[in-house]
């Protein structure tokens, strides 16, 4: 298994499939790195040469942010957000969509599994 910026690339896939396994390469990234890079993108990670991959490790610390850095810059963001008290931070802060979804009906991966709330008691006679 090559091993690009701390992470374990996948052995049995294609370069550019392979790249997404890295927090911030998505596959238009990926697609644009080997193509920056002239590598085949028919190429399984396994044959990777040892120049190759140093050459793609190269490439990221050079022109992108990923993994461990990419994290710290997005929280630092989120932390500033709530910090600053922000509408959007206040989202954050309280599990909530960011992005302006609805919670009505919605939302259940923000808020988590339903809290069951007791309805009032129907008082017969009336």
């Amino acid at each position: 298994m090559p091993r690009i910026v701390g992470v374990d690339i996948p052995n049995n896939k294609y370069v550019p499939i392979a790249l997404t396994y890295i927090h911030g390469i998505g596959h238009t990234t990926a697609k644009k790195i080997v193509a920056d890079l002239s590598l085949d993108p028919k190429l399984k990670a396994k044959d990777l040469a040892d120049d190759e991959v140093q050459r793609i490790a190269a490439y990221l610390d050079a022109n992108l942010t990923v993994e461990g850095p990419l994290r710290r810059q997005v929280a630092q963001s989120i932390q500033r957000l709530k910090d600053i008290g922000s509408y959007r931070g206040l989202r954050h802060r309280r599990g909530l969509p960011v992005r302006g979804q609805g919670t009505q009906s919605n939302a259940r991966t923000r808020k988590g599994p339903k809290k069951t709330v007791a309805g009032k008691k129907s008082v017969k006679g009336h």
